[in-house]
C-alpha cells in the first residue's frame, strides 16, 4: 500500500500519460519528488470551506483549509498548476496513506481491536494539529466535508459528508488495517465486514461504496486465508460479484492497459471505474507485483488511492520484487514497527 502510494504521488491526477512522460522520461520507475508544476491541477476549483468544489473563501467563519486542517498550507490552494502534493520528497506518502497509518496505530493501541470512537478522537487530533503531522498539502473532499460538519456542531459520528465524489476509491484506503487485524483476531467475515462498513460510513456514508467495501473485505479474507496456491480464483470471484466484465477475454486479446483504464473505465476516483480498474490490474499482473504497481502509477489519474488498494491486494498475493522500493520509503522504520505490531498474535 505505502509503496504504491509513494510511487504514484509525483504524478497523482496526471490524466494525460504524455504529461507523465514529459516530466519523467520513460515513466516513473522509482520514487520521485513532486514536480514544481502540475499540468492538470484543479486545486483552485476545490472548496476550502467544505467538501467538493466551490469558492475558496468562507462567508460564515474561518476556512476549513488552513483554519481547521492543513494549517500552514492554505496559501497553495489558489495557485494555478499547483501540485496537490507540493514540496513532498521522493518516498513520502500522501494524506490518505497517513490516515491508514493512523488507523493502524489506533488498532495497535487497543490490542488490535477496532473502536470507532477511539479512531475519531485520534483522527480529529491528527488532522487539526497545530504542528503538521503529515507532509501533504491537499485533503480530499471527505476530509474537508467532515470538518465543515464538525465546525457546524455535528457530533463526530454524524460528520461524514455526502458530495458528488463520496463514492470514491479514497474511501477504501483506511479499510485494510481494520480488516486484516480483525480477521486475524477472529476470522468471521460478516462481523469484520460490518466493522469495516461502520468505519467507512464515518467519512464516506454511501451505500454503493459500502457494497464494494464488503467485496473488498471478502477478497482480503479470501487471499489472506486461501488454501490453494493460485489466487486467481479469489480475484475472479470478486470480479464476477462486482463488475460483470470478462477481464480474461480482454487479456486474451492482449488489450493495452490504457485501453481498459482510460478507455473502458475512467481514470477518475469514482468507484464505478476505479474498483474494476484495480481488479483488472490485479488479475493481469497477479504474478508480478512490481509491474502491477508501476503500471498503475504510469496510467495516471487517481493512481495514489487506486494504487493503495491494489497494493494491499498484490501484497497479499506476493511482495516479491518490492523490497528495493520498500527500503526507500522515507518513513521505513516507523512503518515496519507499526505493521509488525499490527500482525503480532498477542498485541
Amino acid at each position: 500500500m505505502y509503496v504504491a502510494d509513494a510511487l504514484s504521488m509525483p504524478v497523482h491526477w496526471f490524466y494525460n500519460p504524455w504529461d507523465i512522460m514529459k516530466k519523467f522520461p520513460g515513466g516513473i520507475k522509482k520514487f520521485e519528488a513532486a514536480p514544481l508544476k502540475h499540468p492538470s491541477s484543479i486545486m483552485p476549483l476545490h472548496s476550502t470551506s467544505a467538501g467538493g468544489r466551490g469558492p475558496q473563501h468562507s462567508t460564515t467563519g474561518k476556512e476549513i483549509v488552513g483554519g481547521v486542517i492543513l494549517k500552514g498550507k492554505r496559501e497553495f490552494w489558489g495557485v494555478a498548476n499547483q501540485h496537490y502534493h507540493q514540496g513532498m520528497a521522493a518516498g513520502e506518502n500522501t494524506l490518505n496513506a497517513h490516515c491508514a497509518r493512523l488507523v493502524t496505530r489506533t488498532l495497535n493501541a487497543n490490542n488490535g481491536r477496532y473502536d470507532a470512537d477511539l479512531f475519531l478522537e485520534n483522527y480529529m487530533a491528527f488532522m487539526t494539529s497545530e504542528t503538521p503531522l503529515h507532509p501533504d498539502t491537499y485533503a480530499e473532499s471527505y476530509h474537508r466535508g467532515f470538518f465543515a460538519n464538525f465546525a457546524k456542531g455535528l457530533p463526530p459520528r454524524k460528520c461524514g459528508a455526502r458530495t458528488h465524489d463520496t463514492a470514491s476509491i479514497g474511501g477504501l484506503v483506511m479499510i485494510a488495517p481494520i480488516a486484516i487485524s480483525e480477521l486475524l483476531f477472529e476470522p468471521s467475515l460478516k462481523r469484520v465486514q460490518a466493522l469495516c462498513r461502520e468505519h467507512l460510513y464515518l467519512t464516506h456514508p454511501d451505500e454503493k461504496l459500502g457494497k464494494i467495501c464488503d467485496i473488498y473485505v471478502e477478497l482480503i479474507n479470501a487471499l489472506l486465508f486461501r488454501a490453494q496456491d493460485d489466487p486467481r480464483h479469489c480475484i475472479q470471484n470478486a470480479t464476477q460479484k462486482s463488475t460483470g466484465v470478462n477481464f480474461k477475454k480482454l487479456m486474451e486479446k492482449n488489450v493495452a492497459d490504457e485501453e481498459v483504464i482510460g478507455g473502458v473505465f475512467s481514470k477518475a476516483c469514482y468507484i464505478d471505474d476505479s474498483w474494476p480498474s484495480i481488479l483488472f490490474l490485479l488479475q493481469k499482473y497477479v504474478a508480478d507485483p512490481e509491474h502491477a504497481l508501476l503500471a498503475n502509477t504510469n496510467l495516471g489519474g487517481e493512481n495514489c488511492h487506486r494504487g493503495s488498494v491494489l497494493g494491499i491486494l498484490v501484497g497479499l498475493v506476493s511482495s516479491n520484487g518490492l523490497d528495493s522500493h520498500f527500503a526507500n520509503l522515507l518513513t521505513l522504520g516507523q512503518l515496519e514497527s507499526e505493521i509488525e505490531m499490527l500482525l503480532m498474535p498477542n498485541k
